[in-house]
């Protein structure tokens, strides 16, 4: 039992695809368990002037992912304010946009641990690119927020 507790601490699960399918199982269960706590959150009026406006959850989608390097929990997290009423839906895809902006945080990061400062070379263009499109996206969907969540909410 004594070696099987080091090997846990070390994270030295045996096989390379069992070490990955337990931190898939254990993340899984983190954001359920994240996505409940959310849902629980639906009284939220003293930040409504905040959670109505599409532009300030845009902002607060890039905010939130950059702090938490994860576009999967800022979208969980998202999803579970809508669900429970807190977010209305023009502002939750305003954040949804930012979250994806957010993402690109991390390959900048990425870059920039790689490349032992400023990006270069094909690290530089993956970056800029993922960024571009992004920002493009953001850019062209985030005026029309209102009329996608009238369509959205056909469905």
């Amino acid at each position: 039992m004594d070696k099987l507790v080091k090997k846990v601490k070390k994270m030295e699960l045996g096989s390379p695809m069992f070490t990955a399918l337990v931190g898939l199982v254990v993340f899984y269960i983190g954001l359920k368990m994240f996505s409940g706590g959310m849902k629980s959150m639906g009284n939220m009026d003293h930040l409504s002037f905040f959670t109505h406006s599409p532009m300030y959850m845009f902002f607060g989608g890039i905010i939130m992912t950059l702090l938490w390097q994860s576009s999967s929990l800022s979208t969980t997290a998202i999803i579970a304010l809508v669900a429970s009423g807190a977010v209305p839906l023009p502002a939750a895809i305003g954040a949804v946009l930012g979250a994806n902006i957010g993402t690109t945080g991390t390959i900048w990061l990425a870059g920039v641990l790689v490349s032992d400062g400023m990006p270069k070379g094909d690290t530089l263009r993956i970056a800029m690119a993922h960024t571009g499109v992004n920002l493009l996206m953001a850019v062209a969907l985030l005026p029309f927020c209102e009329p996608i969540a009238r369509y959205l909410s056909k469905f």
